[in-house]
């Protein structure tokens, strides 16, 4: 979940590109304020990382986490 104009999301979503891209896995990022349901549940948090569906984490990525999650 993402931003605009969100610096953090910015970095985060690099920081995605580059490990899933390392491990061959398909991401997508959608924008929190897109759906009510999500900016309630997600919008003080972002980014947010959900992995099929559920939370991973928020604000910064944490890569040896992010890494061992989607093996």
């Amino acid at each position: 979940m993402s931003r605009e104009g969100c610096h953090l999301c910015d970095v985060a979503e690099a920081d995605v590109a580059r490990i899933c891209g390392e491990l061959g896995v398909p991401w997508e990022t959608a924008d929190v304020d897109s759906d009510p349901e999500w900016q309630a549940e997600y919008g003080d948090q972002v980014p947010v990382i959900l992995i099929d569906g559920v939370e991973h984490g928020y604000w910064r990525v944490e890569e040896e986490r992010l890494r061992t999650a989607l093996r």
